[in-house]
């Protein structure tokens, strides 16, 4: 499974942004897919996951704000991010689930947020 990200840049507090993932390979043996960040000096993190069924979660503090989709034709996962706050900072990396222990990552996108 091969993931690339595409769609950070510099955004403005309060603003938007959309991150894409697209992936390629052996793409119907993922389960499901997910966003993670990583501010300097912190640990990655999970933001949002989408399942294979469609079924979505957040971390809290992006609930409300950002938005997991996928397009299953075009087999992308997206990642709608609303109402940016600087701390929302961060490499955002794509990952791909696939079991029993498999796990894939995009090489990361940097996202930057101005106040």
């Amino acid at each position: 499974v091969q993931l690339v990200e595409s769609g950070g840049g510099l955004g403005q507090a309060g603003g938007s942004l959309r991150l894409s993932c697209a992936a390629s390979g052996r793409i119907f043996s993922i389960t499901a897919m997910n966003w993670f960040r990583q501010a300097p000096g912190k640990q990655r993190e999970l933001v949002a996951g989408i399942t294979s069924g469609g079924d979505t979660n957040y971390e809290d503090s992006v609930k409300g704000r950002f938005t997991i989709s996928r397009d299953n034709a075009k087999n992308t996962v997206y990642l709608q991010m609303n109402n940016l706050k600087p701390e929302d900072t961060a490499v955002y990396y794509c990952n791909a689930e696939v079991p029993p222990s498999s796990n894939y990552w995009g090489q990361g996108t940097q996202v930057t947020v101005s106040s």
